[in-house]
């Protein structure tokens, strides 16, 4: 072949050599979802926080954050969704409550549809199914059944640990979030060795209350949070997320609610610096174990070749909604030096300084206030529609195909989006009949244009029912209407995205073709 026509070829081959390139020379990419349990929006660095997240910020500094990516403001219907590309009423969630029944005729799993493509799959973590996750498309797990509440410390009643389909004991030094990092660093090892991709599913249960954390952890955050209340923290990460352009510079702060004091007028600040300082003990936990993991990718030289995702399952929890209770650990939040026993452990409630939390026999959440902070400059919390409840931090780390480090896409996304995502940089395809099931059509579409640094097609509309609220988003515009009825509210996402102007005076045409798509939605999928 002589020179010039070599040269033509070059060129004319230069777009498919590109995207070869972009997939990593033909090889389908490993895939690890990292995913944490009531993580506030601006929690980790590189959303403005000022707990520290090393390992988290890497993948950011290497990759992608988007700014507008959403869940179903409470665990269970999240993670429906995610696992299904559906939303969560189709597969037998209301969406309002953590853990229901889940129809399963309706739906394959991330698992199934990766494992029947030929990838080895692995799950650790917060599993809500009364079943296993290795009946729903996993080769390895472990984790606890999560049908209870929760101790970091011990084993509940109505949690038992599996590895695989074997139940087995905790050690006397157990601490869960360490445990959920060394068996998914084990996976990791397992899969590595492996010629076959792979797909691990980590799902975090911290930094979701009690908070437990180690003394070794909380202490190096003590003094910082006694030296600046939840005022100077969002304050703090404002400033952080508008210099960064994680929002708009003229971004309007979301009002403090009504309910929550100022710092200087609090009774108990040293009492609420703990508080903090062992939810940031929690959430740095999760960010060692993310480091442990991509130092195993290092090692392997697997780094460049896989696909890194971390978000969260809903906005911030103020507290767990506990009352006594004789089916399992709780307490009244507003009575002090209250105890309840559980299987022979005895776990102190209240809301004072007499009830420090982080050991293992208390039982305690961090309040709304600190909640508010953790979803800094975002309305509302857990539970509800309003953008501090239902935006997650995304941040994806795929050196092979983001090649612009440390960037941010203002596009919408959701978690039903995972599995259409998923299917494409696996080229994999969604299956009409899976093992005598039919399961119902996407209704996620793929990130990975977005991943490319291109613009995607944006969702037509974006729809939620959720313990608090219904709402709807198309385009720029949302409407949110409490779950129990009355008036909806309607906001411009592009000027106010913290939902602080009601415009449904000004607009009653646009909010009549906001809420009757809504009623469509819902008698679409069900939803009540």
């Amino acid at each position: 072949m002589n020179r010039l026509v070599w040269i033509a070829v070059v060129i004319a081959l230069a777009p498919a050599l590109s995207l070869a390139d972009d997939a990593g020379a033909g090889r389908r990419p490993n895939i690890i979802l990292i995913m944490a349990d009531d993580l506030g929006w601006s929690d980790i660095g590189c959303y403005g926080g000022e707990i520290d997240t090393p390992q988290i910020d890497s993948l950011a500094a290497r990759g992608l954050r988007f700014t507008q990516f959403y869940n179903n403001a409470i665990c269970g219907p999240t993670r429906a969704s995610l696992l299904t590309g559906l939303y969560c009423q189709q597969v037998g969630h209301r969406g309002d409550r953590w853990n229901e029944p889940k129809d399963f005729t309706k739906c394959v799993t991330l698992g199934e549809v990766l494992q029947q493509a030929g990838y080895h799959t692995a799950m650790v973590g917060k599993w809500q199914g009364r079943d296993s996750a290795l009946d729903r498309g996993f080769d390895r797990f472990y984790g606890p059944m999560c049908q209870a509440k929760i101790s970091y410390f011990n084993e509940v009643q109505g949690n038992p640990y599996y590895l695989d389909r074997q139940r087995v004991a905790l050690p006397e030094d157990f601490y869960l979030t360490d445990a959920l990092n060394r068996n998914a660093t084990t996976f990791l090892d397992e899969a590595l060795t492996q010629e076959q991709p792979f797909f691990l599913y980590v799902a975090h249960i911290a930094p979701h209350w009690p908070l437990h954390a180690r003394e070794a952890d909380i202490a190096p955050f003590r003094e910082r949070y006694r030296g600046s209340g939840w005022d100077q923290v969002r304050a703090l990460r404002f400033s952080r997320q508008r210099a960064a352009g994680l929002v708009p510079s003229d971004t309007l702060l979301a009002p403090r609610p009504a309910s929550v004091r100022s710092w200087e007028t609090d009774k108990y600040p040293d009492w609420q610096a703990e508080r903090m300082a062992v939810y940031a003990a929690q959430v740095a936990a999760i960010d060692q174990g993310v480091g442990q993991l991509l130092q195993k990718l290092e090692d392997a030289g697997q780094v460049d070749n896989t696909l890194v995702i971390f978000l969260s399952d809903n906005g911030a929890a103020p507290d767990g909604g506990l009352r006594p209770t004789t089916s399992g650990f709780g307490f009244d939040a507003k009575r002090d030096n209250t105890t309840w026993r559980k299987d022979g452990v005895a776990v102190r409630g209240g809301s004072g300084p007499a009830n420090p939390p982080g050991p293992a026999d208390t039982f305690a959440a961090y309040g709304l206030a600190w909640a508010t902070a953790s979803n800094t400059p975002l309305r509302g919390t857990k539970l509800g529609a309003y953008e501090g409840g239902i935006r997650t931090p995304l941040v994806v780390c795929w050196p092979d195909v983001i090649h612009e480090s440390g960037s941010l896409t203002h596009q919408a996304g959701h978690v039903i989006d995972l599995m259409a995502t998923f299917l494409d940089v696996a080229d994999a395809t969604y299956p009409t009949d899976f093992q005598g099931r039919q399961p119902l059509p996407l209704e996620g579409a793929s990130l990975l244009p977005i991943f490319r640094g291109a613009q995607r097609a944006e969702h037509e509309q974006l729809c939620w029912s959720v313990s608090q609220h219904h709402a709807i988003r198309m385009g720029k515009w949302k409407a949110v209407q409490p779950r129990q009825g009355g008036p909806w509210q309607l906001f411009d996402l592009e000027i106010d995205s913290t939902e602080t102007t009601d415009l449904a005076g000004r607009e009653p045409d646009r909010l009549e073709t906001l809420t009757s798509r809504f009623a469509a939605w819902q008698r679409r999928v069900g939803a009540k």
